[in-house]
């Protein structure tokens, strides 16, 4: 059974129960608007404000990521259109979602203007999740037009959150740009990729990872990644509304985690790598 008590997500799992008294902060998520995801593959979500109270109930207080839809990358219009509507969100509700902006490597000119515009002058301190699968793209993410829109993410204090499952490329953007925040989605399908991926966190020092996607269904996966690559390298995220927030939120409960390193997965890392609030 989960609850939540007095702002105190509960888990009860046999005769042991573990509490977390702290805020959770949810790096990834796809806010449901006009036009995008409209939901999970079983079930709608509603508007943002039911999204938003389903994660609540997940224990979830803070919310941050970029809406998607499926496009075919010839055009820059609608990816500054869903930029816009991040930004709307932002404004009516605030301090629960926190915007996620989309670039893309084919349009560098956009994309930088577009950094400048959200990051510069709106405070917008997350890039993505970027899904160059769904944006008409493929894995960019180290061609030369991604690093200049990559260093001009660095020049504005911007965390990219990026989908990528070529190993290669991952490894060629975190060499070529250290001084990037990276945050990789998702710790992979298998065995073998996921100690991949948490190896290239103890690699490289700017690249973090999201524990959305298959980030607590292998039991011991946290505690192993945290072993290895350390505390400070992984965020909590959910993919919602496609996945389901309680799932992830009971799961990293449920694993062999000290109080220090629960919060920094929960919260800790996202407030030091976005510096959005200070207390």
């Amino acid at each position: 059974m989960m609850s939540e008590v007095c702002g105190e997500f509960v888990v009860l799992a046999g005769n042991a129960m573990q509490s977390f008294d702290g805020e959770i902060i949810d790096c990834h998520i796809h806010p449901v608007v006009e036009g995008s995801l409209q939901g999970g593959w079983f079930t709608g979500c509603g508007d943002f404000r039911e999204q938003m109270d389903d994660l609540r109930r997940a224990g979830i207080v803070r919310a941050c990521g970029a809406p998607v839809q499926t496009l075919d990358g010839r055009s820059f219009s609608p990816i500054r259109a869903l930029n816009d509507q991040a930004l709307v969100l932002r404004d009516r509700f605030p301090g629960f979602y926190f915007p996620g902006i989309h670039v893309h490597p084919r349009f560098p000119q956009e994309s930088c203007g577009e950094i400048e515009r959200c990051c510069g002058r709106e405070g917008v301190r997350w890039i993505g999740e970027l899904v160059g699968y769904m944006m008409g793209y493929a894995n960019e993410y180290a061609t030369p037009d991604a690093l200049t829109i990559m260093r001009t993410a660095a020049r504005f204090g911007a965390t990219v959150n990026f989908h990528c499952h070529d190993l290669q490329v991952i490894d060629e953007l975190c060499a070529a740009v250290p001084e990037v925040k990276l945050v990789l989605a998702h710790p992979g399908q298998t065995k073998a990729d996921i100690m991949e991926r948490v190896g290239r966190l103890a690699r490289y020092p700017n690249l973090h990872l999201d524990i959305s996607g298959t980030g607590i269904d292998r039991y011991g996966i946290l505690r192993m990644a945290m072993d290895m690559a350390g505390k400070e390298k992984l965020l909590f995220g959910t993919d919602s509304p496609i996945n389901n927030p309680a799932v992830y939120a009971g799961g990293a409960l449920h694993e062999k985690l000290t109080p220090v390193e629960r919060s920094a997965l929960f919260a800790g890392n996202f407030r030091r790598l976005t510096a959005l609030f200070s207390s």
